[in-house]
């Protein structure tokens, strides 16, 4: 469906997110939109030994309506040691763990003010890593009249399925769990490595 898309701003989005990114040409991250809890705006889903693990970004009085681009970081408690030592041990035997973690530790290390930009950040170089060449952008204001841009914005949720089925592909438990679709894009990278591409498109 080559074309441009409106998506909301994502921490380590879904798989099903990056599909969209994959099938279109220009990708627009709304960054005007309210905050809403329990959205991938700051939480992302990966696979461990134990499951579905959820990992959630703190952020600073998330109260009343907040534009997401206004949204900052809390560090009062240690998250970015959590969720690196869940992820690591999530994929350090998935086959691709060892080849990528140096691009993605230093994101749990340094801090970021702003939610928007290190999800911006995070993007760009999953993007990298992928070879993804979809153009992305920030919006300049609010967007209610849609007209030539795919409105995806509320299509993905940690409450939801993914919009379409997702095809299976190799995870470090699926001989305990079955398939479990729709994880972080760092269960299809850390699982699948160069070929998230083809798995993507």
């Amino acid at each position: 469906m080559l074309g441009s898309v409106l998506l909301s701003s994502a921490y380590l989005g879904p798989v099903s997110y990056y599909r969209a990114v994959a099938s279109s040409d220009h990708v627009c991250v709304e960054q005007y939109d309210h905050y809403h809890k329990q959205t991938y705006r700051n939480r992302c889903r990966i696979l461990t030994g134990n499951g579905v693990m959820d990992l959630s970004v703190p952020v600073v009085n998330a109260g009343g309506k907040m534009c997401v681009k206004d949204l900052r970081v809390a560090y009062v408690e240690n998250w970015q040691q959590v969720h690196w030592r869940a992820i690591a041990s999530a994929y350090n035997s998935s086959p691709f763990f060892e080849y990528y973690r140096d691009d993605f530790e230093p994101f749990f290390t340094r801090k970021t003010e702003f939610l928007i930009d290190l999800n911006m950040d995070l993007m760009r170089v999953v993007m990298d890593l992928i070879g993804l060449k979809t153009e992305v952008s920030l919006s300049d204001d609010y967007l209610t009249e849609i007209t030539s841009v795919s409105d995806l914005r509320e299509s993905f949720s940690p409450k939801s399925s993914a919009p379409s089925p997702l095809r299976p592909y190799y995870q470090v438990f699926d001989q305990k769990f079955g398939f479990v679709p729709d994880m972080s894009v760092l269960d299809l990278l850390f699982n699948m490595g160069p070929e998230s591409i083809l798995y993507l498109k």
